[in-house]
């Protein structure tokens, strides 16, 4: 019974969550309609997101959020001293091909969103066998240290968390 009513209840933690970030206020109002929207959308999705992905070590989210922002900090200022100091001749663009070994659908999504989210890099494709992302950078003069950067910070963390 409480499957079919909590189909996916960490999803509907924290779209709860979510909402009262969004309305930036912790009123009876916004906590019922954010329950409500936990309890909704999930019911809704059901047939999309049949399994609920296994976290093998979930203690382990805790510290990739915290190594993500601190980078996305990290990243927020190499982005504004390249943009307000590095003449466009010295910037070395690139298109990165970062091999995977991740194989869930859910740890490559939340790589390619943590890249994303990075300052000065984007996730633009995943190949079609799932064994790589292309990413760009705004500025890698060494590719291949991205490649290792993405790999140890992100993808084996991943690994320890989804696999």
């Amino acid at each position: 019974m409480l499957s079919r009513l909590f189909p996916h209840p960490l999803l509907t933690l924290v779209l709860a969550v979510v909402w009262l970030l969004l309305v930036n206020t912790v009123t009876l109002n916004a906590i019922v309609f954010g329950l409500i929207l936990g309890l909704l959308l999930p019911q809704a999705i059901r047939a999309y997101w049949p399994d609920m992905p296994t976290l093998r070590n979930p203690v382990a989210i805790a510290g990739y959020i915290l190594i993500v922002l601190l980078d996305i900090v990290k990243a927020n200022i190499q982005v504004a001293l390249i943009v307000l100091f590095k003449p466009a001749a010295r910037l070395r663009p690139a298109w990165i091909r970062v091999p995977l070994d991740l194989t869930k659908p859910e740890a490559i999504t939340v790589l390619a969103g943590t890249i994303t989210v990075t300052p000065g890099t984007v996730s633009c494709d995943l190949a079609d066998d799932g064994h790589a992302l292309l990413v760009h950078c705004l500025h890698a003069p060494e590719p291949g240290a991205v490649v290792d950067e993405i790999k140890h910070r992100y993808e084996r963390r991943l690994k320890e968390i989804f696999e």
